[in-house]
């Protein structure tokens, strides 16, 4: 076994939840599958047979959604796939991969498991992704950039005028990975978006992701997608495992995507932005210092006492996910779950002060 994987810790899920426990580890949605995903997993088909490897109605309908072709879609099992993918197609022994650090805890991972060497760059003071350090990280090693916005675990997004500027500096030959996979939680008017402002047709060494785990309530299903340049897609096709996205995850995603299941899906996350204001502003009357979150979570900076503090949800049935030494990330879930996150955030927020 090569060493450097046999001392790369494994992914780390979310801790799991007892019956009577709140959940909020995993930035799942709270809620139960739009009614228009329930009606078509019924109707779908038989497990004894393989699913279309191309997932083509999928790629079909997201290709008509954005104004693109199928050819210009990429689909696997989440958007992380697609980021091992791209990973794997981009760099090697030698070559640099730069992301913003704390960021999605995937990252590290797929840069060593493929063999090149991760640059981390430290995020500002407010939690957000530096970008002016992250283009002057750019080597002529460096194969690939990993941007998250909103970021994961703290929440803040880049502006479409602060990543405008960042592409400006960045070579055309260097892969630019801009991971949205919370985008549909975002409400700040001046937040960047790959889909919409077609980034990609601009910068073709831009490739956008999203996922319908988060928002569209399918974590359980693992399909996620990107969308950019033919070439670029065809080498993250080239590396993905044959037939990774089920007949039912399809047949799910399409689903959300009908109009009438779009509209229900709206009404959920705009309750879920209700929450986390609500959640933001409660803890920073509180006395936290919290960032300016626009996804489904909020994080909360409590450094050496993380362990600790994450061992006080714990104790009062609140699963929240832990970076020793750093802070928490807590998901946004259940409307009863809100009230009692507060508590407990009120209870070990003097000793941090």
């Amino acid at each position: 076994m090569r060493p450097e994987i046999m001392a790369l810790a494994p992914y780390r899920q979310g801790k799991q939840a007892g019956a009577d426990a709140f959940k909020l580890s995993s930035n799942e949605n709270p809620f139960d599958p739009l009614p228009a995903v329930l009606a078509a997993l019924e109707k779908t088909t038989p497990v004894n047979r393989y699913p279309d490897a191309t997932a083509g109605r999928l790629r079909d309908a997201l290709g008509a959604r954005y104004g693109v072709t199928a050819d210009q879609v990429h689909v696997a099992s989440g958007s992380v796939a697609i980021l091992y993918q791209l990973v794997q197609a981009a760099a090697s022994v030698g070559d640099e991969v730069v992301y913003a650090w704390r960021s999605f805890e995937a990252y590290p991972g797929l840069v060593l498991v493929a063999g090149a060497t991760g640059v981390q760059v430290p995020l500002t003071a407010e939690g957000g992704h530096d970008l002016d350090a992250m283009a002057d990280a750019v080597t002529d090693r460096t194969r690939a950039i990993i941007v998250c916005t909103p970021n994961n675990p703290t929440g803040p997004i880049i502006t479409s005028a602060d990543f405008a500027a960042f592409l400006a500096r960045i070579p055309a030959d260097v892969l630019v990975i801009l991971d949205e996979a919370y985008a549909e939680f975002v409400t700040h008017g001046d937040a960047v978006d790959g889909l919409a402002e077609r980034v990609y047709e601009s910068h073709p060494n831009v490739v956008v992701l999203r996922t319908f785990s988060k928002a569209y309530g399918l974590a359980g299903l693992r399909v996620g997608y990107a969308i950019g340049q033919e070439k670029v897609l065809d080498a993250a096709r080239a590396t993905g495992i044959p037939l990774s996205v089920t007949s039912a995850a399809e047949v799910a995603a399409i689903a959300s995507l009908e109009d009438a299941a779009e509209a229900e899906l709206r009404q959920r996350v705009a309750v879920i932005v209700e929450r986390r204001n609500t959640l933001i502003s409660a803890l920073r009357a509180q006395g936290w210092d919290i960032p300016e979150s626009q996804s489904n979570f909020v994080w909360l900076a409590t450094g050496q006492r993380t362990d600790e503090v994450a061992a006080a949800f714990s104790a009062a049935d609140v699963i929240v996910r832990p970076f020793s030494g750093d802070g928490i990330r807590i998901s946004v879930g259940e409307h009863e779950s809100v009230e009692k996150v507060l508590q407990i955030a009120e209870s070990v927020v003097e000793p941090l002060q």
